[in-house]
């Protein structure tokens, strides 16, 4: 099989001097800042800004029609597009892009109290106040959850081989002491390529989870379970004194 160049493209994530190609046969494939794949922006710091910048710019065009729309439209039927239409915009492949800094946080979140405040024509409540009548969380505590879901799919065996690969069980670990856990904590040298990965950050927020959580007999129980669990007493504390980029 001949590759066909025109759809070959080259990312290099790392500190380089030059400007670096790939030669395929007779061809050159240079590289470049950020690629498109299977619908995530992938750029070469994989900070993921410009994937979740263009992801606040479609929520927020769906919500600016939402609000026009708004005063003929009943309170289950606003409530219903804005989780459709506007929060569904940050459901795909969260456990890509999740590992954003605060400024970016803070867009998400404000799209989301905006689209709150359409949804119950309330402009006094905080977003955490919204939040909290709607029943639900912040696009960051949900990431969270999906994130929490994976785990437990690799912890049961279930998990895709990739994940099983990322989120590796400790198989020293003894149940019935209290400080073991069921995931390997991978010792860490920097920042953005150690506390801001899935394995080092999903083994810590796995230790969060109450053992009544972590225990379910089954993936549908988990899942149950973690969509009505909040991080936020637990995380705050937590974020604020490991994981200095995020605003929980």
């Amino acid at each position: 099989m001949k590759l066909n160049t025109d759809k070959c493209h080259l990312l290099i994530a790392g500190n380089k001097h030059e400007h670096i190609f790939a030669k395929i046969g007779d061809n050159i494939v240079w590289e470049t800042s950020e690629e498109r794949l299977l619908g995530i922006t992938i750029d070469n710091k994989l900070q993921f800004k410009n994937h979740i910048l263009e992801l606040c710019k479609t929520a927020h065009n769906k919500l600016s029609a939402l609000i026009r729309y708004s005063n003929i439209l009943n309170f289950e039927k606003r409530r219903s597009l804005m989780k459709s239409f506007i929060e569904s915009q940050f459901a795909y492949s969260p456990l890509t892009w999740m590992f954003h800094d605060r400024g970016i946080n803070n867009k998400i979140n404000r799209v989301h109290e905006r689209a709150l405040r359409c949804v119950y024509r309330d402009d006094v409540l905080s977003f955490e106040q919204l939040l909290k009548k709607d029943g639900s969380y912040s696009i960051h505590h949900r990431n969270i959850q999906a994130m929490a879901i994976e785990m437990f799919k690799t912890k049961s065996g279930i998990g895709p081989l990739l994940l099983q690969n990322i989120f590796k069980l400790n198989e020293t670990c003894f149940y019935n002491l209290r400080g073991n856990s069921d995931f390997l904590t991978p010792s860490i040298n920097t920042v953005h390529f150690g506390k801001d990965s899935l394995q080092y950050f999903g083994s810590l927020i796995w230790k969060l989870i109450p053992h009544t959580i972590r225990s379910s007999s089954d993936l549908k129980k988990f899942i149950n379970k973690i969509r009505n669990w909040s991080p936020q007493i637990a995380l705050v504390d937590f974020v604020r004194h490991t994981y200095k980029v995020w605003d929980i």
